[in-house]
């Protein structure tokens, strides 16, 4: 007995339309971070040389050994794993309880509250004012310049406050008959069913961070304080070695091989954290972001 669902002829067509251009988007993602990791085994040589090639005897590791080796490298490595860390703490801990404070009913002054959080989302400071703000309160030149100023995220503490008001009320309401207090309530009841969104919250929240270097440019001074991101901004605009830098033409060259080769190697490592950490989170991800949307 055939059990599939015959679609008519219009919408097979729409189908195999749909799954072309989801072939291409997927093919489109693919082949840039195949190329890149590929590349980033080749002798830089070799790659200037014959363009790509999958020849085992053109294949090195040497990138990767100079990154490792390389403190500043290994440093911001730490650094931005802080940073994002750190950011995603705060930022999914003020979220989750700015979000279920703002659904819960009977709230007074909810909607000003809401009315003052959106505000701040379309009119800023701008950046000089936000600058002179963090450099009055001493946090020039430290995490919390790089932690603090993005904590409050209004979109997140949006979509945490949807996902929490499709939460049934006669949960909260049968805990309060059971003598369970508000912060009871919360932390037994409320927290446990909102493992989807503070996944996603988190996931959004470090993906943000970790690619960021703008704040860290700005803020801080101190090299050792850099991120990652940072540091492999600086690598890519000195790999345009200017005709003055290097006398030797042969200094000249091994210079310019050891940046295109560090290059790739960078790249790769600057995307494994997110990479690992995608698979953990994906059965939270639709769920996450779906849920709070349905009434």
């Amino acid at each position: 007995m055939n059990n599939q669902i015959k679609h008519p002829k219009g919408d097979r067509i729409l189908l195999q339309i749909n799954n072309i251009l989801l072939a291409i988007i997927v093919l489109l993602i693919i082949v840039p971070l195949l190329y890149v990791f590929l590349s980033s085994l080749l002798e830089p040589n070799a790659l200037i040389r014959k363009g790509f090639n999958l020849s085992g005897s053109d294949w090195s590791l040497e990138g990767y050994k100079r990154i490792l080796t390389d403190g500043t490298i290994v440093k911001g490595f730490l650094n931005s794993i802080i940073y994002s860390a750190g950011f995603t703490i705060v930022t999914v801990t003020v979220s989750i309880l700015a979000g279920y404070t703002l659904s819960v009913d009977g709230l007074v002054g909810k909607k000003a509250f809401m009315v003052f959080f959106l505000i701040t989302m379309f009119f800023g400071g701008g950046l000089i004012p936000t600058y002179f703000v963090i450099k009055d309160l001493g946090m020039l030149n430290t995490i919390w310049a790089i932690i603090i100023p993005g904590a409050v995220n209004v979109w997140f503490i949006i979509l945490a406050r949807t996902y929490f008001k499709a939460i049934p009320n006669e949960l909260k309401e049968a805990a309060k008959i059971d003598g369970a207090s508000d912060f009871r309530i919360f932390v037994s009841i409320i927290l446990p069913l909102c493992k989807p969104i503070i996944f996603v919250l988190a996931l959004y929240a470090f993906i943000g961070q970790w690619n960021a270097y703008f704040d860290a440019m700005i803020y801080l001074d101190d090299r050792d304080l850099y991120p990652l991101q940072l540091v492999l901004r600086s690598i890519l605009i000195q790999n345009e070695v200017q005709p003055g830098m290097v006398a030797d033409i042969q200094a000249r060259n091994e210079l310019m091989r050891i940046a295109e080769m560090i290059r790739y190697s960078s790249i790769v490592i600057a995307s494994l954290p997110l990479l690992i950490m995608y698979p953990f989170f994906q059965k939270y991800f639709e769920k996450g972001v779906m849920v709070g949307s349905l009434k």
